[in-house]
């Protein structure tokens, strides 16, 4: 039943996911931290499918996961591939859900990071995960004295630093909103009861 449950929660989060980055950031090319918001720049740049590019950059991490520690792999890699797996499915819907509702770029950065930031924050709560940035930041912190919040806001901040760059200056702006949503929302799913 536990699993079960886990499960559960992995399909949900990876729906949250996929909602945030099909209907709310990729309209309006805004990007996510971590390994999504790098796809989403080679979306962005090339055209690339975002879930295949997701799990092509997600490869060296989890090798890693895969050397050090096979219980992180395991817990990561369902994850992966289900979000990846229905970002591609809801991408075509993308469509309609524009055509119905009507957002300005601001709202869709703060609701978009709010969506994927609760999706990831569940996960983290039921001891699953995307992978990607949170996985590369434990293996980091062995090395690296910091908090392991730090180094995913480090690196987020990286990434859309680099997006902005590349694509525009609107696109660093909003994406601020979109990783600071998302923080809140993650920290929020992961509030430990007291």
């Amino acid at each position: 039943m536990r699993y079960l449950l886990k499960y559960a929660i992995i399909l949900l989060s990876s729906l949250l996911i996929a909602a945030g980055t099909n209907f709310f950031l990729v309209p309006y090319k805004i990007l996510d931290g971590g390994i999504i918001g790098i796809a989403l720049i080679i979306n962005y740049i090339s055209g690339a499918k975002i879930g295949l590019a997701i799990v092509f950059c997600s490869l060296p991490v989890f090798l890693l996961a895969w050397i050090k520690e096979r219980d992180i792999f395991y817990s990561s890699v369902l994850g992966l591939m289900v979000s990846s797996f229905l970002i591609e499915l809801l991408g075509p819907l993308q469509y309609y859900f524009l055509y119905y509702v009507e957002l300005g770029s601001i709202s869709s950065a703060i609701i978009g990071g709010f969506l994927m930031g609760s999706g990831l924050g569940l996960m983290l709560r039921f001891n699953a995960s995307t992978g990607g940035t949170d996985l590369l930041a434990k293996f980091m912190k062995r090395y690296i004295p910091l908090n392991v919040g730090v180094i995913i806001f480090l690196t987020d901040m990286l990434i859309i630093g680099a997006g902005g760059l590349l694509i525009s200056k609107e696109t660093f702006f909003h994406s601020i909103l979109t990783i600071l949503s998302g923080g809140v929302a993650t920290g929020l799913c992961t509030l430990e009861d007291e």
